[in-house]
């Protein structure tokens, strides 16, 4: 789960890591009073969302008083802030944070990934702040410092000191950067994140160590132990269909296809868009309806499929194991029944009462493609885009 910026400068902020002062206004009015509450002189307006690039955009505004303030947020409240994150179609901008603004004398980066292969997270750290870390590694990779920790034990305090050193701090600044360090990691720990990020961190003229921006990511798995958290969850950043498919606990994630797939199990779930990858095609969506979908998941599942504008085709794809091919048939037929479907169906069932499940489908009322087999089922789906819905070619 992602967060806004705010919201990650939060839970930073309990766990030590010193944040700017800010407030988060979700109106203009709001900004102005904000500026005013933080002094009224120099203040960043920010725009919140789930992406970066905010100000290549025009999302992040320098402003000197409350009433430009108030005016960089009329600006930036309402728009559709276009990133390389957020695709040409932009995310609408609800809420902004104000800042105070801070006199800067150096910009770093620090951020915690889990290492797969090490089995361990990863603290990186960089004298490059401000760039994406993708970016310092594809040019620079010497300038990345990196120690793993175990979560049993969190960052030592060694450690933490020689990656302040290595991206050259010294004295006063380099203890506040290990401190901010050692919190960093306690609060990937112990708040169960995929990713925690601070880019940039920043030294300011007198020496203190902050985060002036700050990204985390929340393993979904485990937010039943951090309600909390769970309470930062904006819908409104994340794709209504993916949203929908929360409700039924479905895995879907929206593509940029045309050809609509629904499968149960990751793995032939991803083997599937390979497949239709392969046969000339594009996955519109991964979706999994797991492997003990019953007639109601496969029937919300199939209605989520036709309610992307993008799908031309649909390719159901089962494996019966744990889930009878036949529950799947006849969740088919019923989504069929209840959704206005005006493009070709392929299916492809087998395994556990897969004779029952075609038997299910023929004596339906409804135009299948029925596949021989995996590869055939591909072919079918992207030979099935050339198929108006009147039954002739396209």
């Amino acid at each position: 789960m992602k967060v806004h910026e705010f919201q990650a400068k939060e839970v930073l902020s309990r766990f030590g890591v010193t944040v700017p002062d800010h407030r988060v206004a979700s109106t203009s009015e709001e900004a102005e009073a904000a500026a005013t509450e933080l002094g009224g002189g120099t203040v960043v307006v920010k725009a919140q969302i789930h992406a970066g690039g905010r100000g290549k955009g025009g999302g992040v505004k320098v402003v000197q008083n409350p009433a430009e303030a108030k005016a960089a947020a009329e600006e930036i409240l309402g728009m559709s802030l276009v990133t390389h994150q957020t695709g040409p179609e932009g995310q609408l901008v609800r809420i902004i944070l104000v800042e105070s603004g801070m006199s800067i004398a150096t910009e770093l980066y620090a951020g915690i990934v889990l290492d797969r292969g090490a089995e361990k997270p990863v603290f990186m750290a960089s004298s490059e702040g401000g760039m994406e870390i993708e970016e310092v590694a594809a040019r620079t990779p010497e300038k990345i410092v990196k120690q793993w920790f175990d979560t049993s034990t969190g960052l030592r305090p060694y450690q933490a000191r020689e990656l302040a050193f290595a991206i050259g701090l010294e004295g006063k600044q380099a203890g506040n950067a290990a401190k901010l360090f050692i919190a960093l990691a306690r609060a990937y720990i112990e708040t169960d994140a995929s990713l925690a990020e601070i880019n940039p961190l920043v030294v300011t003229t007198d020496g203190e160590v902050m985060a002036l921006d700050a990204k985390i990511n929340f393993d979904d798995n485990a937010l039943y132990r951090h309600s909390d958290i769970a309470e930062y969850h904006d819908p409104h950043e994340e794709d209504p269909l993916e949203v929908e498919a929360q409700k039924f606990d479905l895995n879907y994630i929206k593509l940029d296809g045309n050809i609509g797939c629904m499968v149960n199990g990751a793995g032939l779930a991803m083997a599937t868009m390979d497949l239709i990858k392969y046969a000339g095609g594009e996955p519109a969506n991964f979706l999994d309806v797991g492997g003990a979908a019953d007639v109601v998941t496969v029937s919300n599942g199939f209605r989520i499929l036709m309610s992307d504008k993008n799908v031309k085709a649909v390719l159901i794809n089962i494996f019966g194991g744990i889930v009878r091919c036949d529950r799947v048939a006849l969740g088919v037929v019923e989504a069929m029944g209840q959704v206005e479907v005006d493009v070709p169906v392929v299916v492809r069932l087998e395994g556990t009462n897969a004779i029952e499940a075609k038997k299910i489908l023929n004596d339906s009322d409804l135009d299948f493609l029925v596949a021989a087999d995996f590869k055939d089922a591909a072919e079918k789906a992207v030979a099935a885009l050339a198929i108006t819905p009147d039954g002739k070619g396209a």
